[in-house]
């Protein structure tokens, strides 16, 4: 479909009905997974990792496999680290308007496996920011060995994450709130596990094309209106990849899943930068040698504001403003004082 002979208008339009299905998609692919790692009690913060984590980037999955096959990297990479920064931000969204004025999010949402993630994203973005140090010539089988231990980081906290998950003991009083909150008509997924699967993959794939949506018509709509390449990869595409996140986050903490809403971010900013590997495998280049300073940037960024909500996950504190936690308020800060920054760089 060639979307360069679309009218501005048309575009316009086709971005509005892709952000409307990404949003219903995901409040309906929250309920469903929650009701699939209820089923087989995985814990809301497993889920959150991987299954939400892993479908609420599939626009950026689609976007990242377009960009490696025209090996045309600028906005793909931009987007991946851009995102990591804009969805960390997604939590204070679900700080103002999935919990509210009861607690920060941090309060609600703290659990040791969350800490876990966090030090593994920190690991996986501090790897990024290595790897851009050495030459592209470091590079064998279609790639360089730091997206290999990227992978490996990402993996082997899945592998912690389940057997926390394993070894924990039950609650028998949370066990309860869970069985109370499933019964809320407005928190239940009315049907079997059968019907949860196939609510998954439906949503899955509606999240996939109408994000694949988002990326070319935004990206049109970019360059008619003369938005550089890595600023609208890491602010505007960014934000839009990020719908998933916003919608299945403010859906998680509604149903009262704190700790899926905040494993979705944390397990889905760890995820990806495991997508350089596959757009190196695509378009057979070294990517992470070849980072431009504001890729760095925006990783730093990312790494910044993901250790901001780690304090206040170790250090709570009950005081709001403006509907949010302390942290998430410094969060708006450091994120407007990058997003200058950035302008600045670019």
């Amino acid at each position: 479909m060639n979307f360069v002979s679309f009218s501005s208008t048309l575009l316009i339009a086709i971005f509005i009905v892709s952000t409307i299905a990404i949003w219903i998609s995901g409040i309906k692919l929250t309920k469903a997974i929650d009701a699939i790692t209820t089923n087989y009690s995985l814990g809301g913060a497993f889920g959150g990792m991987v299954f939400l984590a892993i479908v609420t980037n599939l626009p950026e999955i689609a976007i990242t496999a377009v960009a490696a096959y025209h090996r045309d990297y600028d906005i793909a990479i931009s987007n991946l680290l851009g995102g990591i920064a804009i969805q960390t931000v997604v939590l204070v969204l679900i700080d103002i308007f999935g919990v509210g004025r009861s607690a920060p999010l941090t309060e609600k949402g703290h659990a040791k496996i969350l800490i876990v993630e966090g030090v593994a994203l920190i690991f996986v973005l501090s790897m990024v920011i290595i790897a851009s140090q050495f030459p592209s010539t470091l590079f064998f089988a279609r790639s360089t060995p730091f997206e290999w231990i990227i992978l490996a980081i990402w993996l082997g906290t899945i592998y912690l994450t389940s057997t926390f998950m394993s070894k924990k003991k039950p609650d028998i009083v949370q066990h309860k709130l869970n069985t109370q909150m499933l019964r809320l008509p407005k928190s239940r997924f009315k049907g079997g596990i059968g019907a949860a699967f196939g609510v998954f993959l439906i949503g899955a794939i509606i999240t996939l094309f109408a994000g694949w949506a988002l990326e070319v018509t935004g990206e049109q709509l970019a360059i008619r209106w003369g938005i550089s390449g890595v600023l609208f990869g890491g602010t505007i595409l960014a934000l839009c990849t990020a719908l998933p996140e916003i919608s299945t986050g403010i859906a998680s903490a509604k149903i009262r899943d704190y700790n899926m809403a905040v494993s979705d971010i944390f397990g889905g900013n760890a995820f990806l930068p495991v997508l350089f590997l596959m757009a190196s495998f695509i378009g057979g280049d070294a990517i992470l040698p070849n980072l431009k300073p504001s890729d760095i940037y925006l990783t730093m960024l990312g790494i910044i504001l993901t250790g901001i909500y780690m304090i206040g996950m170790v250090v709570h504190s009950k005081k709001q403003i403006f509907r949010m936690g302390i942290d998430s308020f410094i969060v708006v800060i450091v994120y407007i004082l990058g997003l200058w920054g950035l302008l600045k760089l670019v």
